[in-house]
Parts: structure tokens; sequence; C-alpha cells
């Protein structure tokens, strides 16, 4: 792999033109390819862990630094976007450079009836690491080619169909909301649930409300109802949410403040206004 080189332009900053894969490391083509360029690279549980997450159409990127492949470059990155202390890295063909520095993209709170039609659309969605672009980005398979006939499965990982657990609402929030549950934990207001069984829990939840703990997110889809984006359910599934919660407890204990509590824990956080 080539060695990282300062900038050899005057431009210092990129937008997304398009959904945009960022990865932990600037080697893609082993990520989406690999040395036959007929594999992805993924670990024991079939996962891309190199996926970091897509950034959405007018992500503003700061640029540290290039890796050049010839016909494209490797940019290091960072962006106000997603601060989880990774290292950041995107392909330059999905992005558009610029001198002088874009105002950030305009996000605001989405309307409650188009996040439940995003929601029933994805239902049976595969679960992507990474993910938060459920249609896929298929420029991937054209940028990064398998030299030969693939099976669909494994064409809808090379191009990161479907989501994780808090891509699934990062998507259907076009990013109002955090990317990742070490956020969601402290985003929002408490619902106080210490003390309380699932079936008082179920009964405070609203719709909306985020059952989450730091490594997963279960959203509340109505009184009745949970959704996730699960790898061990097979992807984004409506469940029971009084059943949900109860199979959250059987591990974790129901607290009111993430932060100010130990062990294996969860809470419920509440988001939309007007509940």
């Amino acid at each position: 792999m080539t060695a990282m080189q300062l900038l050899s332009q005057d431009f210092l900053y990129a937008v997304a033109k398009e959904p945009t894969p960022v990865l932990n490391t600037p080697d893609f083509q082993s990520v989406f390819g690999g040395a036959d360029s007929m594999t992805v690279k993924t670990d024991n549980s079939g996962l891309i862990r190199e996926m970091e997450f897509i950034a959405l159409p007018g992500t503003v990127f700061d640029l540290l630094g290039e890796f050049d492949y010839g016909d494209h470059k490797i940019f290091k990155v960072e962006t106000k976007e997603y601060e989880y202390g990774s290292e950041l890295f995107v392909d330059s063909r999905f992005v558009e450079l610029k001198k002088t520095k874009p105002g950030e993209r305009f996000i605001e709170m989405p309307k409650k009836e188009d996040i439940y039609k995003f929601l029933d659309k994805v239902v049976g969605s595969r679960y992507c690491w990474g993910g938060n672009y459920n249609a896929g980005i298929k420029k991937l398979a054209e940028l990064y080619k398998p030299k030969g006939n693939i099976s669909g499965s494994l064409m809808n990982e090379w191009i990161l169909s479907g989501c994780d657990c808090s891509g699934l609402m990062y998507e259907a929030t076009n990013g109002y909301t955090p990317r990742n549950t070490s956020k969601l934990v402290n985003y929002g207001s408490p619902v106080e649930i210490e003390g309380l069984s699932a079936e008082e829990i179920a009964a405070k939840c609203k719709p909306l409300d985020m059952i989450v703990w730091n490594g997963h997110v279960i959203y509340v889809y109505d009184k009745n109802t949970s959704i996730q984006s699960s790898l061990s359910k097979g992807g984004v599934v409506k469940l029971d949410l009084t059943e949900t919660i109860r199979d959250v407890m059987s591990s974790k204990t129901p607290v009111n403040d993430y932060s100010t509590s130990e062990g294996e824990r969860f809470v419920v956080r509440r988001w939309f206004p007007e509940q």
C-alpha cells in the first residue's frame, strides 16, 4: 500500500457528492475485492469492521492527507458529523474538493410520518455493520469491480446494502440523530425506568423512544411494537415491545442515567418532541 502524503493541491476540504463510504483504513482495495478482486473482507461474524459509516450527501470533510493511486486518491479526513475517535478515510471519487470551507450540511428535525414511511419500507433489510444507506452503494462495485460473477448475497455485502442498529434511525432522520450508540445513551431526555418491570417500562414508552446501551439500540415503533436492526435476528425486524424489553432485561438492568451507573445496563431515551 502506498504511503500517506501531504496534500498535493490547495484543496483543504471536500463535500460528499453522494452517499460516501467512510472506512477506518485507507486500503479500500483490501476491503472491496482483496488480492483476487473477488472477496469482501469480513471478520468471523461476517462484518466489515473497517466500515465506520456512510456519509450522506453534503457532508463536509477536512482533508488531512492523501494516498495517491494514480487514477484516484484516498483522503484521510475529519468531519463534525462523526466524531468518535476513529481515523477516517474516503475515496476521492465520491467527493467534490473545495478550497474554502463549505457550510455544514443543513439537518432538520424530520416529520414523524416520514420516519415511519422509511422504517416500514426497510423491514427485512439485511444487517450491515457501519451501514446507514439501505439501498446500498452500487458505485462501489463499479470502482472496485469484481473480476468475475459473484452471488447476490456477496454483492449486497460489497455495496454495503442494509444498516446497523444506530444506522437505521440515522438514515431515517437524514443524519439528525447521532450515528453511534456511545452518544445515543445520553441523547434526548431520560425516561425513568429504574426498578420497573418489562410491562411497566413498555407502558411508559412513547413512539420513537430509544431502548439503548453502549453497543445496541432498539426503537419503540408503537405501544405494542419495537423495531431494530440486529445481526442475530437477521436484519431489520419488528417485534413485540414487552417481549423485547423482557429479553433485554434477561442480561441488563434498567437504569435512569447511563453515565452515572455501571455494569450491564440500559436506558430509555426520548428525543422526538411533542410526545
